[in-house]
């Protein structure tokens, strides 16, 4: 949940925040208002409540009946005013809270302003596009070429923007994870194999409902939702815990396959396995002491890009702009792989500084000694990297002439080939 007390305290610069975002900076002002009609409402009950103590305690004392009836007819218009105003109150703590929960994160001072998604600031390119002697080809024509991305079967299974994988893809797919898995481990990630199914309030404290609620499969029956990302998960695995100061940071990584209902993306990227309504991620999760949460930003970054690196694809980093910062973030880096075939640049990597803002609708916190005051962690995360578009750069960047593909090295002992023909 959003600070109320930040937004009572400096309601200019949160607005200020909100109008960087190209969000409504108003947000504010109907907070504030409701927020002060609750508390006035409650000064006034708990001022009723106490007036109906002291004349209980009168009554109680009385020795003439008709003095005690009156009394008592006072304490009943009392407790009729009290009836009224907790439903007032009660009813202003719901708006609240509602109001609350669709506010933004607050985006880092260091964040560029921008409108939208083309004012992102690339910051480092790494890597040259491989020169090509022929015209290099698409991954929906080469996967099926191959026989190892089948687009038919997977609408005859499940619809469109579903496919399957088969033989050396569904091997490359699989290699690709375990791998990812290896070198989060060896940087020092603990894994977590998590469910892949969560409760409502583990996706409202990841920050995803209400505002996504139309971009998540929910199973009605059980009350359970799909994971979107194993970011949901990773955030609910210490809810309502205090955590000792002395544990933190902790560093998580998690494969999931990850259900979206893509609501918000219709029509965008549906030829191939770009956008799909299923894809497999490999996420990593961070809890931290907050004034550590900027470098641990930086170094769940260098994380991501080893990943990049080692599987020697030519990359870039851009920071998010204002305008194209997610919902649940301060800081936001994106990392994109260049894939020739479709002449583009694939998001294959958001890290992203949440600060406390999952921590507070978690309830997650930590003392810094024994006896000392709870404060919130400050939580992270970042893919490491999202699936198919990583197998699109390597299908893309690493395609021979005569239609094959060349393995990555590194993934050579897992795949156990070369080439895939």
């Amino acid at each position: 949940m959003f600070d109320l007390r930040l937004i009572r305290e400096q309601p200019d610069r949160v607005r200020e925040s909100l109008r960087r975002r190209g969000d409504e900076p108003a947000r504010v002002d109907a907070i504030l208002a409701v927020d002060e009609e609750r508390r006035t409402s409650l000064a006034e009950l708990e001022a009723l409540r106490n007036q109906r103590n002291t004349l209980s305690k009168e009554i109680g004392r009385m020795k003439d009946e008709a003095e005690r009836e009156a009394k008592k007819a006072q304490v009943r218009e009392i407790n009729t005013r009290i009836d009224g105003l907790e439903k007032i109150v009660h009813d202003a703590e719901a708006r609240l809270n509602d109001l609350l929960a669709v506010m933004p994160n607050l985006p880092d001072e260091d964040v560029p302003f921008g409108k939208d998604d083309s004012e992102n600031v690339v910051i480092k390119t790494v890597g040259e596009p491989r020169p090509f002697d022929f015209e290099p080809v698409p991954h929906w024509d080469l996967g099926p070429a191959l026989g190892i991305i089948d687009f038919e079967r997977g609408i005859k299974l499940a619809g469109s923007r579903f496919y399957v994988l088969a033989g050396a893809g569904a091997k490359l797919q699989r290699a690709l994870i375990q791998w990812m898995l290896d070198v989060h481990l060896a940087q020092g990630y603990r894994e977590m194999y998590l469910p892949f199914m969560v409760r409502e309030q583990i996706v409202f404290a990841a920050g995803q409902l209400p505002k996504f609620r139309d971009n998540l499969y929910h199973d009605v029956e059980r009350d359970a939702w799909m994971v979107p990302t194993a970011e949901i998960p990773l955030t609910g695995l210490h809810a309502d815990e205090i955590l000792d100061a002395k544990q933190l940071p902790l560093h998580y990584v998690a494969y999931t396959p990850c259900f979206r209902k893509e609501a918000m993306s219709a029509g965008k990227d549906v030829r191939g396995i770009k956008r799909g309504f299923q894809f497999d991620k490999v996420e990593m999760y961070k809890y931290c002491l907050p004034e550590n949460s900027p470098a641990e930003l930086e170094t769940l970054r260098e994380n991501a890009e080893e990943i990049c690196r080692l599987l020697q694809i030519p990359y870039r980093v851009k920071i998010l702009c204002t305008g194209d910062l997610g919902f649940a973030a301060r800081k936001t880096y994106d990392l994109e792989m260049w894939a020739p075939g479709c002449n583009e640049w694939l998001e294959v990597s958001s890290c992203s500084n949440v600060g406390d803002f999952q921590a507070r609708r978690a309830n997650i916190r930590f003392r810094r000694e024994a006896g000392a005051k709870t404060e919130f962690v400050h939580t992270l995360n970042g893919s490491g990297l999202a699936l198919p578009r990583t197998m699109i750069a390597i299908m893309e960047n690493y395609q021979q002439k005569d239609g094959s593909i060349v393995v990555p090295e590194v993934l050579r002992d897992y795949v156990k080939m070369e080439v895939i023909r």
